[in-house]
């Protein structure tokens, strides 16, 4: 049953990125893309805010050439719930089936789902989301691959006129376990934030998914593009050689 769960989600996420890796759509006009079979790869792991259709993942696959993206973050997904139901055995399948000469970088982020009143997701924040998060580094790199651990992505919900960051104290976890296991961390939750709080509700209200799927978590197109470009911003100050990736887009 594992295997065939792995081979569909595995599937969908060569599916839903092949726009990303066609030459067509990423390459300059007379250059080709590298073999993606051999090439360097970069795999996202996290919970809807990253995820196809709902979240920034896929615009970020967008943004990079040259390199195989597979977006496998799952929507309500939290750092307990992604390895529970099985999705972290395809990534791990992933990482162990590369040849020795593919260059992997793993991009993880969560924390939405694993704040308080969310039965079989939530985690606690004191006990358990921080080892989490440090298991997944350590498995990572005991399979031969790179990692950046993500702080999650700002609400985007005003209260009198200010935004709230009811996120923070997860950032700060996860700033921690980088710190603890000496891994880069990306802070978009800091970053996203102060970006949101600069719109005002009238501006943060125009990255959301059209209505009627209408909230302020997850993305439509212009949050998409936003936000994959704030983590494709921060990625290539962590990873410099990912900036011979980026496409030409804005």
């Amino acid at each position: 049953m594992k295997r065939r769960l792995a081979l569909i989600l595995l599937t969908a996420a060569c599916a839903s990125v092949a726009h990303a890796q066609s030459p067509a759509a990423s390459a300059p006009r007379g250059e080709t893309t590298a073999n993606v079979a051999t090439g360097p790869r970069v795999i996202l792991v996290g919970d809807s805010t990253m995820a196809p259709r709902s979240g920034y993942g896929n615009a970020l696959c967008a943004r990079l050439q040259q390199v195989a993206c597979l977006n496998l973050a799952r929507g309500g997904r939290s750092s307990m719930s992604f390895r529970a139901e099985g999705l972290w055995s395809t990534v791990m399948a992933l990482l162990n089936e590369g040849t020795s000469r593919q260059k992997t970088l793993v991009l993880i982020q969560f924390g939405h789902n694993d704040q308080p009143g969310k039965p079989g997701r939530s985690t606690d924040l004191a006990t358990e989301f921080g080892p989490n998060m440090a298991g997944y580094v350590k498995e990572v790199r005991a399979a031969g691959a790179e990692v950046v651990l993500i702080t999650p992505l700002t609400r985007r919900t005003f209260k009198d006129g200010e935004l709230p960051n009811d996120l923070r104290p997860w950032a700060e976890a996860i700033l921690k376990v980088g710190a603890e296991q000496g891994v880069p961390v990306l802070d978009l939750n800091a970053i996203s934030h102060a970006a949101v709080a600069a719109m005002g509700q009238a501006g943060a209200d125009t990255l959301a998914e059209a209505p009627p799927r209408f909230d302020r978590t997850h993305l439509g197109p212009k949050g998409a593009a936003l936000f994959s470009g704030q983590v494709l911003d921060g990625l290539v100050r962590l990873k410099p050689e990912l900036a011979a990736a980026q496409t030409l887009q804005p």
